[in-house]
């Protein structure tokens, strides 16, 4: 069974609540009709319910049992004001702002999580990640313990014999350019927990570099090596070490040789990248050359659930989103 098959089925397994901001695009409401009849969510599509109905008979869609909300006449605004001028006063949010800031329907999507009445959020068809990630990390924030909201992939390749039979998690790709070695650090223990909650495996994390136990001396160099201190320090029983190369990460043989008695060495299923660059070729090399699936990027080390779209996303893109970020929210 495909990744994504197994993590739709534990989506159905305890449905969530899923808002979608973006309610009268007509990819994302497309998408809408297809996750609720598969049961991987509840669904709130935000818009005005004239326009997300005119979108639904455009594109031959029915929107059964998917509550749609317009946040410019919700009367849950006056409450996600309030609360968002609590929480943003101190950054110069005044109480007139506030009250126009959430019904943008980002925003008060945003407050929604925030505020319990939905378990996570699925944005980004016709919105910058820049536009998602602002509200998220100004209303919902980091995990208690996690400085950095990072970002993974996670990968599906034909060849078995790496990670876990082809699965595979990569870190950062999307978001922290040039992480230094604490940042670097969260994002590896951020890549754990996706291992454990998407893939449903125990995270062998690899800390990679171009040196493996100090073959090669430069400042890159360590970077890595104090983030692989630094990870050890917060979750002491994790198995994560570093810094290996990638073939010392993958490959038994060479494992054993550059890094003997490691536990993670030769049979890694996360990889930690010491930069975005970095992360986002490798992603793409293993997708485009590999012929690997890759989903994602899904946000990490964020207190609750809200992933990004690509742009071009296409409507199984969204349905796949939604169902990972369902598997997200349910702990």
């Amino acid at each position: 069974m495909a990744i994504i098959d197994k993590i739709k089925a534990k989506a159905k397994a305890n449905v969530m609540h899923i808002v979608l901001p973006e309610g009268d695009e007509p990819r994302t409401v497309q998408a809408a009709q297809k996750i609720v009849e598969q049961g991987l969510a509840k669904l709130t599509l935000l818009g005005d319910p004239a326009k997300v109905q005119a979108v639904a008979e455009q594109t031959g869609t029915k929107l059964d049992g998917i509550e749609i909300i317009d946040p410019a006449t919700s009367d849950k605004c006056a409450g996600y004001a309030a609360t968002l001028y609590e929480l943003r006063k101190a950054k110069g949010m005044t109480e007139e702002k506030a009250a126009a800031t959430v019904k943008d329907p980002m925003y008060y999507g945003i407050m929604m999580v925030k505020a319990g009445e939905a378990d996570g959020l699925v944005s980004g068809a016709i919105h910058s990640t820049g536009d998602m990630l602002r509200p998220a990390l100004q209303i919902i924030k980091s995990k208690p313990g996690i400085k950095t909201v990072s970002s993974c992939f996670l990968m599906e390749s034909p060849n078995k014999q790496y990670g876990d039979d082809g699965i595979m998690i990569f870190a950062d790709c999307a978001v922290n350019i040039d992480p230094d070695a604490e940042a670097l650090a969260n994002i590896a223990l951020g890549a754990a927990d996706s291992t454990r909650s998407l893939a449903g495996i125990e995270p062998r994390v690899a800390m990679l570099s171009f040196s493996t136990k100090g073959s090669a001396k430069h400042d890159v160099v360590t970077k890595v090596q104090e983030a692989t201190r630094m990870a050890h320090e917060m979750a002491p029983d994790l198995m994560l070490d570093g810094e290996l190369q990638l073939d010392a990460a993958l490959v038994e043989k060479v494992g054993q040789l550059k890094a003997p008695g490691s536990q993670v060495a030769g049979k890694a299923n996360t990889l930690v990248f010491p930069s975005l660059e970095a992360g986002n070729i490798g992603y793409k090399l293993v997708q485009r050359l590999g012929n690997a699936e890759a989903y994602g990027p899904i946000l990490q080390g964020i207190a609750k659930p809200c992933n990004d779209l690509s742009r071009g996303c296409s409507v199984d893109d969204i349905v796949a989103t939604v169902a990972i970020t369902a598997a997200q929210a349910q702990g």
